[in-house]
């Protein structure tokens, strides 16, 4: 038997209505006014048709139409003495399937709740249609963008992409968009980690160009790798203040961009001795502040292969803290010398550890062994150079060696990040 929800202008005067649908062989579930909240009552009863006696049709009514549509769509019969062609147009704008005019005779009733819902039928079809069509072009859409993604990280076909997707998608029993969707927001992670970690390892680089230059080692060289540290801080904050969500990440983000403002003032100052406790204390902060930061978009994203980018992109801030308290030690102050060469041993320890980690995983290439196994070379020469720090010769060596390494493992996070372990997560 169908059932109806009858909504009517004055509940007293139903009765009629009441037995014409009772003459078809529709069970009325409830009554309630045509002008009140109906639509809880259409949720809770959840009738087989809504019918409706409304002499006078307003825009309040048509919202109540609307809503009911929108959270519990169902077939919907109107009576009405209305003959307004508007009103016409808005009834089924607003999600009405039947509107009769003076049309309510017992004889008429069965076939007037079969036409509305065979058009609610009719049009919840069409409207699942359009959905799909819409979901299959958003998803094609997403499967471009994946498929970009592993072409330029993987250096592969249009086909070739396309295959490891599909691969994926059947190994791990997803849809292609969904398997698509994973690798564009990990890619979208990984360049998070990536940047944020660069801002730990600028922090100690900077330092480093400045002590450099004090030190009268490769003068120009130096002051022009610092200005070109300075706007690659810059160019990353930029980027991450756009990418990441404030509301997550805001809280975070805001000590690192306010650590930076005063580091960069007094990175581009002429270089000083008497300036240098002073500029190291406030990179410290920016490396603090950059390693929480870092830690918390690990966190937030796919956490294995994350931490595997964040271990890989720490090295490179290692390399350069390193270089950076050996040349402190030999150029900065006596009194703070004891801290550097203690802050020294612990950063060589962490350094030699990670390598340790890294050299050990299963997430390997070809193109990560060989950068590892050169990384570990040009650790050798920053060692050697650490050894003769006291020295022109070494602190070169530690110049040169500390440049290697970063640029190893600038190459390095850049294989871990297009890895398809961490683009699948």
């Amino acid at each position: 038997m169908t059932s109806a929800l009858l909504c009517v202008n004055e509940p007293a005067q139903s009765a009629p209505l009441m037995a014409c649908l009772a003459a078809a062989g529709v069970q009325v579930l409830a009554v309630e006014p045509a002008d009140g909240d109906w639509v809880p009552s259409v949720v809770r009863h959840a009738p087989n048709v809504v019918v409706f006696d409304e002499p006078n049709l307003s825009a309040a009514f048509f919202r109540q139409t609307r809503a009911l549509a929108a959270t519990a769509p169902c077939p919907v019969l109107l009576f009405t003495q209305n003959s307004d062609a508007g009103c016409m147009a808005q009834a089924l704008d607003a999600g009405i399937h039947a509107y009769v005019v003076n049309g309510l005779t017992a004889q008429r009733v069965p076939a007037l709740v079969q036409l509305a819902q065979t058009r609610f039928k009719r049009d919840k079809a069409l409207a699942d249609a359009l959905a799909d069509v819409t979901t299959r072009f958003e998803e094609r859409k997403v499967v471009d963008r994946a498929k970009g993604i592993l072409m330029h990280a993987r250096q592969v076909s249009d086909d070739d992409a396309f295959r490891m997707l599909r691969t994926a998608a059947m190994q791990t029993n997803q849809r292609l968009g969904q398997v698509s969707a994973h690798i564009i927001q990990s890619a979208r992670d990984a360049d998070s980690v990536n940047r944020s970690g660069q801002l730990r390892m600028l922090s100690q680089r900077l330092v480093k160009l400045y002590v450099l230059q004090l030190a009268g080692v490769q003068v120009a060289q130096h002051k022009q790798g610092l200005k070109e540290s300075v706007q690659r801080i810059d160019a990353n904050l930029a980027l991450l203040e756009k990418n990441v969500p404030t509301a997550t990440f805001g809280d975070t983000l805001a000590p690192v961009v306010s650590a930076w403002r005063q580091l960069k003032r007094v990175a581009q100052s002429a270089p000083q001795v008497t300036q240098l406790v002073w500029l190291d204390e406030l990179a410290e902060r920016l490396l603090q502040d950059a390693e929480r930061l870092t830690s918390q978009l690990e966190g937030a994203g796919a956490a294995a292969p994350l931490h595997v980018l964040n271990r890989a992109g720490r090295q490179r801030m290692l390399s350069q803290r390193c270089a950076k308290l050996v040349l402190l030690g030999a150029v900065g102050d006596v009194a703070a010398a004891q801290h550097w060469r203690a802050a020294l041993t612990e950063a060589q320890t962490e350094f030699e550890q990670a390598m340790a980690y890294l050299a050990g995983l299963p997430l390997s290439t070809a193109d990560i062994r060989q950068g590892l196994a050169a990384a570990t070379a040009h650790w050798q020469d920053m060692l050697l150079g650490v050894r003769e720090a006291g020295t022109p010769v070494g602190r070169e060596r530690v110049a040169v060696a500390s440049e290697s390494l970063l640029a190893e493992f600038e190459a390095l996070s850049g294989c871990y990040e297009r890895s398809m372990q961490m683009l699948l997560g």
